[in-house]
C-alpha cells in the first residue's frame, strides 16, 4: 500500500478538524451555519434605507437575523419608496420595504400586494420649511406655488406633505412635488434652494432642524400626532410583497418575519451604544448625537410585535381617499392587503 501524500494528509487533517468543529459547535452555531443558505435569496427594495423608517429592516439585516433564519437577504436601495416599489413590479425585486398604504393603491389597480410584517405604526415623517428659501414664512399658505421636497413623487412623503398642506386648505395641485431622494442628497436639496420646504423621515429632519436649515411645520414623529392626524392606527413601514410571492415562498415569507420580530424585540431593550455599533456609519449623516437624538424622538412609533394594528388597514384607506377623494367609493378588500399569519409563529417563536 503506498502512503498518502503530504499534500493529501493534510487536506485530511482539515477536513477533520472542520468535520470537529462543526460537530462540537454549539448547536445554535451549527444550525446557523448548515442553514445559511437553505431558503435561498431573497431582494428586498427599500426607499432611502438609511432613513430611521426603515430601521428593523437594517438591524434584521446587519444583526445577522435573517440569515439565522436560513435566508440570504440581498437590500437594494433606491431614492423613495414609489421607486422601491417599481423594482418589484419589474422583478428587479421580491420584496418591498415602504409604506403600507400602497398595498391598497396596487388592488386598485387589479395588483394584489401583501403586507407580511409591520415595522412601523406611525409616519415617523415631518414637513420643514426652509428658512433660507422662505424666511418670511408665516403660514402653511405661504407655500402656494413653491417647490416640496419629497423622496419620490407617489411615495408616502409626499401623502404626508399633501395631508398637512390640507389643513391650510391646499391641494397637491397648489405646490411642485420635487423628488429629491434620501440622505445627503434630500439634505443638499434643501441647503441649495432646490426646493423651498422638504417632507423627509428622520435623521435628515432632525440634522436639518437642529443646524438651523428649516423649521418644522408640520409633524408626525410621534403616536399622539399621527392618531390626532389619522384618527386611528396608521400602519407605517412594512414589508409587502406580491402575493404570488407570499403563495409560492411560504417559509422565505416567514423567515422575513421572523427576522424583523426579532429586530423589533431587540430595539426595545437597545442601548444609544448598541445601535449606533448596530447601524452602518453612513446611516449617522456624519452627526451621531443628531443621529440618536433623531432615535429617541421616534422609537416609540416601532412596532412593538409586528402585527398589523385593528384598524390599520382601515385607517390607511380611510388617509388614502383624504388626499385622493376618488378613492372614497372604491371597492377594497382591506383583509387581502395584508397578513398576521407569519408574524404570529414569530411571536410564538421570540416570545414577543
Amino acid at each position: 500500500m503506498t502512503r498518502p501524500s503530504l499534500l493529501t494528509r493534510r487536506a485530511f487533517g482539515a477536513l477533520t478538524a472542520l468535520s470537529a468543529a462543526t460537530v462540537f459547535a454549539p448547536a445554535a452555531v451549527r444550525a446557523q451555519a448548515e442553514g445559511a443558505a437553505a431558503l435561498g435569496r431573497v431582494t428586498i427594495a427599500v426607499g432611502g434605507q438609511g432613513v430611521l423608517y426603515h430601521l428593523p429592516l437594517a438591524l434584521a439585516d446587519q444583526l445577522g437575523y435573517f440569515r439565522a433564519e436560513g435566508l440570504e437577504v440581498s437590500v437594494r436601495d433606491f431614492s423613495g419608496g414609489a421607486l422601491a416599489l417599481q423594482a418589484v413590479q419589474d422583478g428587479a425585486a421580491d420584496v418591498c420595504s415602504g409604506a403600507f398604504e400602497h398595498t391598497i393603491r396596487q388592488q386598485l389597480r387589479g395588483q394584489a400586494y401583501r403586507s407580511l410584517v409591520v415595522q412601523g405604526r406611525a409616519p415617523q415623517l415631518a414637513l420643514g420649511v426652509s428658512l433660507r428659501a422662505l424666511p418670511g414664512y408665516k403660514d402653511l399658505a405661504d407655500l402656494r406655488g413653491r417647490r416640496v421636497g419629497v423622496s419620490s413623487v407617489g411615495s408616502s412623503t409626499q401623502l404626508a406633505a399633501s395631508l398637512v398642506l390640507a389643513r391650510a386648505g391646499l391641494g397637491p395641485r397648489d405646490v411642485s412635488f420635487v423628488g429629491v431622494g434620501s440622505g445627503s442628497a434630500a439634505v443638499s436639496a434643501l441647503r441649495s434652494g432646490q426646493v423651498h420646504a422638504l417632507c423627509h423621515a428622520d435623521p435628515i429632519m432632525t440634522l436639518l432642524e437642529q443646524k438651523a436649515d428649516l423649521r418644522i411645520v408640520g409633524d408626525l414623529r410621534s403616536l399622539k400626532a399621527a392618531q390626532e392626524m389619522f384618527g386611528g392606527s396608521m400602519p407605517a413601514s412594512c414589508l409587502y410583497a406580491p402575493q404570488a410571492f407570499v403563495q409560492k415562498q411560504p417559509a422565505q415569507a416567514q423567515a422575513l418575519a421572523n427576522g424583523i420580530v426579532h429586530a423589533l424585540k431587540w430595539l426595545q431593550t437597545a442601548a444609544p451604544a448598541d445601535l449606533v455599533k448596530a447601524v452602518p456609519s453612513g446611516y449617522l449623516l456624519g452627526d451621531r448625537g443628531v443621529y440618536l437624538a433623531a432615535f429617541g424622538r421616534v422609537r416609540e412609533t416601532y412596532s412593538t410585535n409586528g402585527l398589523m394594528p385593528d384598524d390599520g388597514a382601515a385607517t390607511a384607506l380611510r388617509v388614502l381617499a383624504r388626499v385622493h377623494p376618488e378613492l372614497a367609493d372604491a371597492k377594497v378588500d382591506l383583509a387581502r392587503t395584508y397578513t398576521n399569519e407569519y408574524v404570529r409563529k414569530a411571536r410564538q417563536k421570540f416570545n414577543v
